[in-house]
């Protein structure tokens, strides 16, 4: 890193480059193995590729903040807006066959596997959506995710709204609760152990 992180809204000219950020950032999540594959190259080609139809739905839906290193975004985090967080039959008969190709039809089905046992844990009430939030592989662990957590959670406040989000990494929950995030349910998608968090509204 060379100067001072600054967290702001990104604009849609900055998805391609959050995408590139979650692909590298996010590559060797166990949940991203077990629907991706186990070779890396492979998978971090489908991943982008996935990220390329998903980060834009995210953000046409609230917003996604990223965080800058001058003019480089090292990191970045969605919140999709209360109501939005599931995609709607049309938008899955619309995005559905663009990601066939672009990721393959085994890879999509457990993906698709893995949105469903997500979809059921989501919370009834209305929330706040958090993810993906990742950090460009080679800048993590320098302070950068702690900052897009607290500009996610200062959001959240200032609209007294609950905050939800999941993870597949154990020592993410251990992150997110600094944030005010409890477990609320855990549960194994494709075989790997998922948290479901909530954050109450403050």
């Amino acid at each position: 890193m060379s100067g001072v992180i600054v967290v702001r809204t990104l604009e849609e000219a900055d998805v391609p480059s959050a995408v590139g950020v979650v692909a590298r950032g996010m590559c060797d999540n166990p949940l991203h193995i077990a629907a991706l594959g186990a070779d890396a190259r492979l998978r971090g080609r489908r991943l982008s590729r996935l990220f390329t139809v998903a980060l834009p739905l995210i953000f046409s839906k609230g917003v996604i903040l990223g965080a800058f290193d001058g003019d480089t975004l090292a990191g970045v985090a969605g919140m999709i807006a209360p109501g939005h967080c599931q995609p709607s039959v049309t938008e899955k008969l619309v995005v559905m066959p663009r990601l066939v190709p672009r990721v393959g039809s085994g890879a999509l089905a457990r993906v698709g596997r893995w949105m469903n046992a997500w979809a059921e844990q989501d919370l009834p009430e209305a929330h706040w959506h958090l993810g993906p939030v990742a950090v460009d592989a080679h800048l993590q662990r320098n302070g950068i995710g702690t900052l897009l957590m607290t500009e996610s959670c200062a959001r959240l406040d200032a609209l007294h709204a609950t905050g939800y989000l999941e993870t597949d990494k154990a020592s993410n929950v251990t992150f997110y609760e600094r944030f005010g995030f409890e477990t609320i349910s855990s549960a194994p998608v494709l075989e790997t152990a998922n948290w479901f968090m909530k954050r109450e509204p403050r």
